[in-house]
């Protein structure tokens, strides 16, 4: 990656990979309008529990924006980036959204700013977006051809009417192309969001990707459809599905060689906080923060100077794992499900996992290709098994599971359906648990052993 890139990303969790280990965003929830409709978006306020784009606990105006904004930057030192994502769109709501940027901006300049659009309104604010220094910008782009996008897509608002159909995808089709092209001519990175729509979209998406990467899209993130009917979207009431694991990772793989796939998303809320993964927005309504705060960067400063020496030691780590994993000269790959608090370590006990972190290990390397979310199998001392189901369910495919710690009896359970549950490696760096364990099960070891 050019040096250039890199100090751009370097710090962002959404756009790098490792960085996501160290780093945080928050989203501030200012723009509530939208100007077009999607069937798997319901934008929903005032609900704390489920975790998907277009939901908020609370809209807030610029003002209360910037006060939540230092005081999370006060208490979350990771924070490094700061987005608005909704619950509508930043560029359509594009007044609430030039002012919160330009106020937290003059209280914490060193927070880096990007925005997540559907693209319609964007070619109309690339310039703007450019003099605030906005070098991040994600765009969701379902399609390229209008035929599809009608089926995604019922109505656009676009210079004061209502276009439906064909017609109002098509319009969005060449404004979203318009924008990434505007967008990449002035250097800005561009991260493109697909939702993976099974029986809609998902053979498509192919096309999408050769598309976006010839207009210099930076990453491409294919997300899976949430589908479920008591979010009241129009694909959860009709019972169209989601993609399971497997399947959004098969069309992932698909995708290698296009544009650069981005495979640790979380499809966060409007008003996420914290690490991915991870989501403290409950923790800063307004009613949690004083009237009067005011910015401390002392934490921020010090935090910074603790990951750079560990992502010294994380390089070093995965290099080492690396070579571990070519000595084998096997050309197997091997799915690992980790146990993960962040910071790039196996950290977390089994029965406290909300997701997974999933690695794949092969003659290529060991990369992040997705994450599985699962409900809490240890609640107040005792095991769930409906959750312990769950996360079997959601564990399809993995061939080990890599924990701080595991109890006997999930540890049996996960052995009977065929998955290694490994708990030698606690607070040791990911890359450097999967390097050994790869070279156990295909260097000639056993990987019995290891357990």
């Amino acid at each position: 990656m050019e040096s250039a890139v890199w100090e751009k990303v370097k710090d962002h969790p959404c756009y790098s990979e490792e960085a996501h280990h160290y780093y945080a965003r928050m989203h501030v929830a200012v723009a509530p309008a939208c100007n077009i409709q999607c069937n798997y978006c319901n934008r929903k306020y005032d609900c704390a529990n489920e975790s998907r784009p277009g939901v908020v606990s609370e809209k807030l105006t610029p003002d209360q924006a910037v006060r939540k904004v230092i005081a999370v930057a006060n208490d979350v030192p990771q924070l490094s980036v700061l987005g608005i994502a909704g619950p509508g769109d930043a560029c359509y709501d594009w007044n609430r959204t030039r002012t919160t940027f330009a106020r937290v901006a003059k209280e914490i300049p060193d927070l880096k700013l990007c925005i997540s659009t559907n693209g319609l309104a964007l070619p109309d604010h690339v310039a703007e977006l450019c003099d605030m220094n906005v070098d991040h910008v994600t765009i969701t782009i379902n399609m390229v051809d209008p035929e599809v996008g009608a089926e995604i897509h019922p109505w656009i608002f676009y210079k004061h009417r209502r276009y439906t159909g064909v017609e109002a995808a098509r319009i969005l089709h060449e404004r979203q192309m318009l924008g990434l092209e505007m967008l990449t001519a002035r250097g800005i990175l561009i991260k493109i969001n697909s939702v993976m729509i099974p029986g809609v979209n998902d053979e498509h998406l192919v096309e999408v990707n050769k598309w976006v990467k010839e207009r210099g899209a930076f990453l491409h993130n294919v997300m899976p459809l949430i589908s479920d009917p008591k979010h009241g979207t129009h694909y959860g009431l009709i019972g169209r599905r989601g993609p399971k694991a497997m399947e959004l990772k098969a069309l992932q793989d698909r995708l290698a060689g296009g544009a650069t796939l981005m495979r640790h998303c979380r499809q966060c809320r409007a008003d996420a906080v914290g690490l991915l993964g991870e989501d403290r927005g409950q923790d800063f309504t307004l009613d949690h923060i004083a009237d009067e705060v005011t910015y401390d960067a002392s934490k921020r400063n010090a935090y910074r100077e603790v990951v750079a020496r560990e992502r010294g030691d994380h390089v070093v780590a995965k290099s080492e794992a690396l070579e571990t994993v070519k000595a084998t000269g096997s050309g197997r790959s091997l799915l690992v499900a980790v146990a993960s608090k962040g910071g790039g370590r196996v950290n977390e006990h089994f029965g406290h996992v909300r997701e997974f972190q999933i690695y794949e290990a092969s003659p290529r390397g060991i990369s992040l290709v997705g994450h599985r979310k699962i409900e809490q199998y240890c609640l107040g001392g005792w095991g769930e098994d409906s959750a312990l189901e769950g996360a079997l369910a959601a564990l399809d495919g993995i061939e080990v599971v890599l924990c701080a710690k595991i109890g006997e009896c999930p540890k049996a359970r996960l052995t009977a359906a065929g998955i290694r549950a490994i708990d030698d490696y606690g607070y040791e760096h990911i890359e450097t648990a999967i390097g050994t364990i790869y070279a156990a099960e295909f260097g000639g070891g056993s990987l019995a052993a290891t357990a």
